[in-house]
């Protein structure tokens, strides 16, 4: 399917047709190109071999993968081999090459809508005043530095905001600074690039900088982008991979005629005139989850349930050392077409029976509709409560509601994320359990954002359908509306009915692989 032209750069129209490219070089068909059908297009427009052009650079081929985008979710290719990169995208291991022979690489993140964002990475201990006006010229001009929690503390560099400490989705900023030695006022190249080399050197202390200043340090979550999707994970993560120390330099890159954040044709267009490597973020975590484990399998025992008998499988985070809990029922056999729901810990709903909100019923459901299939997992992630801001500011949160704000503008009021869960270590359980494609019970379409690069995949959704009260329903609506949850189901009839017409298939594969549970 050809796509219509939709960006201008540099005089030349570019499209973006299956993660290709095609340019027009002819500017006299600037005004009809977007309504000409597809024979007339590719006529006109002489189609551009990404590998051919880009030498030294990269283009991925195709996943081979039998999933199909089904749904209105973020559904992600099964599992294959992790270091296949992803279509349009340098592999890891190419981005990592450019980094040892100190260079730029781009590395590009993309949330649940399309949405699209590029960073300009290099090993911050590399840098040069020619780099760091490389990235002032092409980038939003704040120069970040990520870094890790013992190098701040060394530096004595505070969080510029540590009441947004536990919101794991915002970026951790600590105080700007300066280079003390040899720099005028910190904001030329020269200058900028003094302040990053000290920043990243292991020798430097806290009298070697002066604040605040032009350069932004960023704290790393332990973990990297196996624990928080970022930028600033991501770029030390593929700085401390390429051998350097764990200390990056990026930039936010801009598209150059209207300042706004890059497009993806643009970064590429980018990528190919500055023979720079451009990676995805999905694909770094998948390159990590294959040589590493943030989890560890702590015990297994069976568990006699209300719903009926289950397999509880305990799992502690190696980043938090919190202890998780997996529900299995029945055999998982091959992984294809689990029912699953991962449950995030709401210690009011699930234990109290709070009727502000659905979150015990929630629970309640879906172990029931697993018990009904036989054969299914639930996730009950613990340190989440009140989307991830915890207990204490959640009870504050309520307070605020019952004042008139709903759920999200309580959690903004506090300076907190209206959503900060995230859900790797779900994502690591399942694969350790087993699971590789999953009918997701949820309502929540944005809940599998960065999932992608955990090999697993959403072929369907069910969605959890409890009793709207007096008490939660300003609640689910605040849901509906601000945070796009969708109470439609994209099953033909009901999840009951799904589940009898399945049930004969699943009856088959349980039998052929071991013990019913």
């Amino acid at each position: 399917m050809v796509i219509p032209i939709a960006t201008r750069l540099r005089g030349n129209l570019i499209v973006d047709k299956d993660n290709g490219f095609f340019f027009c070089h002819d500017k006299q068909h600037t005004k009809f190109l977007s309504a000409m059908d597809s024979v007339l297009f590719q006529q006109l427009v002489t189609p551009i071999n990404w590998e051919s052009l880009n030498g030294s650079l990269c283009r991925a081929s195709q996943p081979e993968s039998g999933i199909v985008d089904g749904t209105d979710f973020f559904v992600s290719d099964a599992d294959g081999d992790p270091d296949k990169p992803s279509p349009g995208y340098c592999s890891i291991g190419e981005a990592l090459e450019a980094l040892r022979q100190n260079k730029f690489v781009i590395v590009v993140d993309m949330d649940e809508t399309g949405r699209v964002e590029g960073n300009l990475v290099m090993a911050a201990s590399q840098v040069t005043a020619e780099s760091i006006a490389f990235m002032v010229k092409y980038g939003s001009g704040m120069i970040s530095v990520g870094m890790k929690e013992e190098d701040l503390q060394r530096l004595k560099l505070p969080l510029m905001f540590p009441e947004n400490e536990e919101d794991i989705t915002s970026p951790s900023f600590t105080v700007t600074v300066d280079a003390k030695s040899a720099t005028s006022t910190g904001a030329s190249a020269s200058d900028r690039a003094k302040t990053v080399l000290v920043l990243s050197s292991p020798v430097s202390t806290a009298e070697d900088l002066r604040k605040p200043g032009h350069i932004f340090p960023l704290r790393y979550r332990n973990g990297g982008v196996l624990t928080r999707v970022g930028h600033t994970e991501a770029s030390v993560d593929l700085v401390a991979l390429a051998g350097s120390r764990p200390v990056s330099v990026f930039v936010s890159l801009i598209d150059p005629g209207d300042g706004s954040i890059a497009t993806m044709p643009t970064l590429r267009k980018m990528a190919y005139d500055h023979r720079i490597p451009i990676v995805s973020i999905v694909d770094l975590i998948r390159y990590r989850r294959k040589r590493e484990k943030i989890i560890e399998r702590m015990g297994v025992s069976h568990l006699q349930t209300e719903w009926g008998s289950f397999e509880a499988h305990s799992y502690r985070s190696k980043i938090d050392g919190i202890e998780h809990v997996a529900m299995v029922k029945g055999n998982i056999g091959s992984g294809q077409d689990v029912l699953v729901r991962i449950h995030s810990e709401c210690l009011t709903g699930d234990i109290f029976g709070s009727r502000r909100c659905d979150c015990g019923n929630q629970l309640h459901l879906a172990m029931q509709l697993i018990q009904e299939a036989g054969r299914g997992v639930l996730v009950y992630l613990r340190g989440q409560e009140g989307r991830g801001i915890g207990l204490g500011q959640k009870l504050r949160a309520y307070n605020l509601q019952d004042q008139g704000h709903d759920t999200v503008e309580a959690n903004l009021k506090l300076g907190l994320s209206a959503d900060s869960r995230e859900y790797g270590i779900g994502a690591q359980i399942l694969h350790d359990i087993g699971v590789h494609t999953m009918r997701l019970m949820t309502n929540n379409p944005a809940k599998f954002a960065g999932i992608k690069g955990y090999g697993l995949a959403v072929v369907g959704r069910i969605p959890l359908l409890t009793v709207i009260t007096e008490e939660n329903k300003r609640y689910l609506e605040t849901k509906r509306v601000k945070m796009g949850h969708i109470y439609g189901s994209d099953l033909q009839g009901t999840p009951h009915e799904f589940f009898m017409s399945s049930n004969s298939d699943m009856q088959e594969e349980r039998n052929e692989g071991g013990k019913e549970i």
